[in-house]
C-alpha cells in the first residue's frame, strides 16, 4: 500500500477524532497492558451502573491533568453523569454530560501534557479536546485497545492526547461497557441506548 495514502489517512482518522471529542468524542483481548506498581500511586474508584472501575493516576507524569480531575471528582461534577460516547474496539467515553445530554459546568481548559510520552494502550485513561490541543476540561476517555495513532510521536498536530492515568481493576467492566449497544440521541452519535452511569466516585487513596 501507497505510503502516502496510509499518513493522508492516518491524518483523517486523526482530524475525526478531534472533531467528534466534544459533541459527544468483537473481543478486544488483541492487547494487554502492563499494570504499573499502585503503593505510591492515587486511586480512584469510578462507581458506574455496569461495575466499578478502579484508576490508578499518573501524578508525577501529568500533575495538572490529575489535579483537574480530582477536582471534578472532589467536586461531584462527575457523579451522575454518562458514559456518552461509545465505540467498539476503540474506547469509551464520559465524563460531561447528563442522561439527558445536557452538559455539565467545567472551569478553564488545562495545558495538554502529551510530552509525558505514555501511550494511549489498551486500559489506559486519557483526556478528551476539541481541535485544540489545550481544550481540554472535563471529559475524559478510556482506551479499549491500544490506540497508538492518538500519541503525541504520532499525532499530526503534534500534541495528541495525554494520558494520565490506568484501570487497575475493573477492565472487565470497561470491555462490557465497550460492547453496548448505541445509536443517535439529540444531535449526538455513538451514545448507548440504555444510560451508563457514574453514579459515584470514590478518592481510594491520595
Amino acid at each position: 500500500m501507497n505510503i502516502q495514502y496510509i499518513k493522508i489517512k492516518v491524518f483523517g482518522l486523526f482530524v475525526l477524532f478531534c472533531l467528534a471529542l466534544p459533541l459527544y468524542s468483537d473481543s478486544i483481548h488483541e492487547s494487554t497492558h502492563e499494570i504499573k506498581n499502585t503503593e505510591e500511586s492515587t486511586l480512584i474508584k469510578l462507581k458506574t451502573s455496569e461495575g466499578d472501575i478502579t484508576l490508578s493516576l499518573f501524578v508525577d507524569k501529568a500533575p495538572e491533568t490529575t489535579k483537574n480531575f480530582l477536582y471534578y471528582a472532589k467536586n461531584g461534577d462527575y457523579k451522575g453523569t454518562i458514559f456518552h460516547r461509545v465505540i467498539k474496539n476503540f474506547m469509551i467515553q464520559g465524563g460531561g454530560h447528563l442522561p439527558d445530554m445536557s452538559q455539565i459546568s467545567t472551569i478553564d481548559p488545562i495545558v495538554n501534557e502529551s510530552n509525558n510520552n505514555i501511550s494511549n494502550k489498551k486500559g489506559t485513561i486519557a483526556m478528551a479536546r476539541t481541535s485544540d490541543p489545550h481544550s481540554a476540561t472535563s471529559q475524559f476517555f478510556i482506551n479499549l485497545i491500544d490506540n497508538s495513532f492518538l500519541d503525541k510521536e504520532n499525532a499530526p498536530d503534534d500534541f495528541g492526547y495525554c494520558v494520565f492515568g490506568e484501570v487497575v481493576e475493573g477492565i472487565e467492566i470497561v470491555e462490557k461497557i465497550g460492547h453496548t449497544a448505541t445509536g443517535n440521541k439529540l444531535g449526538y452519535s455513538d451514545v448507548p441506548l440504555e444510560n451508563i452511569i457514574i453514579e459515584d466516585v470514590e478518592i481510594i487513596k491520595e
